[in-house]
């Protein structure tokens, strides 16, 4: 079992060799404009724009809580648009964050980064707008990744 890498950094700039798979969490509304979502979207177009479309077309594909979008931006770069958070706002229902569909996007994430022979790199998902905690988040990352001996770096931006 590896151990989760924590480096000061950009996850949209990964950092190592082979094949690299960002992974960040989305809403299941279709919005994409604050946080880290505008860091990728700076750096490629392709990964919002599969979104979108995505969301649009939902009535004839998987899109929702637990659903991952692969999107290849680059030789060796895919990003992972993982849908993680029920909404955009805490409210009454508490925060956006849905940890189960988390896990079950995580699942998907380890299937796709063994097919790829892939690392993964992540900024701490789910706990800037969606509101969650790493204390649980990262024992999902545990299981679902580098309990499988898939290398994880996690990326707190300066």
């Amino acid at each position: 079992m590896s151990e989760i890498m924590y480096i000061k950094g950009d996850a949209t700039a990964p950092h190592g060799k082979g094949v690299k798979l960002i992974v960040h969490v989305c809403n299941d509304l279709g919005g994409w404009g604050k946080g880290f979502v505008l860091a990728l979207s700076r750096r490629w177009p392709e990964p919002e724009a599969a979104y979108r479309r995505w969301h649009r077309e939902r009535a004839s594909n998987e899109f929702g809580l637990g659903a991952v979008q692969f999107v290849q931006v680059g030789p060796h770069i895919w990003v992972a648009n993982a849908v993680g958070q029920r909404g955009m706002r805490t409210g009454s229902k508490g925060v956006p964050v849905r940890y189960e569909a988390i896990d079950t996007a995580l699942g998907a994430v380890a299937h796709r980064a063994q097919e790829l022979g892939a690392s993964v790199h992540m900024p701490r998902i789910g706990c800037g707008l969606a509101g969650g905690t790493w204390s649980r988040i990262e024992p999902l990352i545990e299981k679902r990744l580098t309990g499988r001996d898939i290398p994880v770096t996690v990326y707190d931006f300066d």
